[in-house]
């Protein structure tokens, strides 16, 4: 493997987009710098921009851009790496506008995005290839919530929300209209889906510039039994975090199989990680994020880091396969 410091080709110029007019904007900002530092590191020249939360491009000095100057810059670059997270970028959005404007993504593109983030069309592309996830009732932001959609304990979370907001579990049935509540504040379609009890195991898949298809280590998240894995356990430094996951090899095979299978299935590119239930009755997806946390403490580079890629390789990795061999 070279040297993190040699520089890259074709690539010289990388534009880091952080930020984002969502509730992951603090999140996208930490996921940008740690990419900034790491294209600087690898010798390139990093042009970093921020999308602040009224949706306005910056300068990561907060000089603000025009939309069209934002356009001009970015195709000063030989490639953009979006961090970030969310709705208006992680989405598609971002990845639909650098398409446009003829800059290579580091990323997945628009379809990925797009069916990614949103967890019920997730769940059904997944059980369309064979992929188990929990019984789940889709709530629109017109639908009455005069009755249970299912049995108690059950979890409510926004379709296309992130970092765990707006997610409760209802335990009892007076609880379930201020769930809806607080996940309709983070989006306007809820999912109402059966609580799973298991152990929370991630794993992360990549796509090479020889188009080969790369695992990370499985990642287990250590949480109280009957507990979520919520905003304030991701980001305070209390997540306990087993890499590799305790796990038998043949769970560990059927994750990294069905991640594999959903990367392919929903078009990803670059990294994207695959939330999995292990259970006593098989393995069950939670979520995929195609534009996952990226600092260098966060989930995904951990999990490469355990299998020999650490965070500026990794980073590398992404950039060069923006410039895949067989393109």
């Amino acid at each position: 493997m070279p040297e993190p410091t040699a520089p890259l080709h074709p690539p010289t110029r990388v534009a880091v987009i952080g930020g984002g007019a969502n509730d992951e904007h603090e999140v996208s900002l930490a996921s940008a710098a740690a990419v900034t530092r790491a294209v600087r590191t690898l010798g390139l020249d990093a042009v970093p921009l921020t999308i602040d939360r009224a949706g306005r491009w910056r300068h990561t000095d907060g000089a603000a851009l025009t939309p069209s100057a934002a356009v001009a810059l970015l195709t000063t670059c030989d490639a953009a790496f979006p961090a970030l997270h969310g709705v208006h970028g992680e989405d598609g959005a971002a990845a639909g506008l650098l398409g446009m404007i003829g800059v290579p993504v580091v990323g997945s593109p628009v379809r990925a995005g797009a069916l990614g983030i949103d967890k019920w069309v997730t769940k059904t592309v997944a059980e369309a290839v064979g992929i188990r996830t929990a019984p789940a009732v889709l709530l629109r932001r017109a639908d009455a919530i005069d009755a249970l959609p299912l049995d108690p304990p059950f979890v409510v979370k926004p379709t296309t929300g992130g970092s765990s907001n707006g997610v409760s579990v209802v335990r009892q049935a007076d609880e379930y209209a201020a769930a809806v509540e607080l996940a309709r504040e983070a989006g306007d379609d809820v999912l109402a889906e059966s609580f799973v009890t298991g152990r929370e195991v991630d794993i992360a898949v990549l796509r090479d510039r020889t188009g080969a298809l790369r695992s990370g280590a499985t990642l287990e998240i250590g949480v109280a039994d009957g507990a979520l894995f919520g905003r304030a356990e991701k980001y305070d430094g209390s997540a306990q975090f087993t890499v590799p996951a305790r796990i038998s090899e043949g769970q560990h095979a059927a994750i990294e199989q069905a991640a594999r299978t959903l990367y392919d299935t929903i078009g990803c590119a670059g990294v994207a990680r695959f939330d999995f239930f292990v259970t006593d009755d098989g393995v069950v997806l939670n979520e995929v994020n195609t534009s996952p946390g990226f600092t260098e403490q966060s989930q995904v580079p951990r999990m490469f880091a355990a299998v020999g890629l650490p965070y500026v390789d990794l980073v590398r990795a992404l950039v060069e396969a923006t410039f895949r061999d067989d393109d």
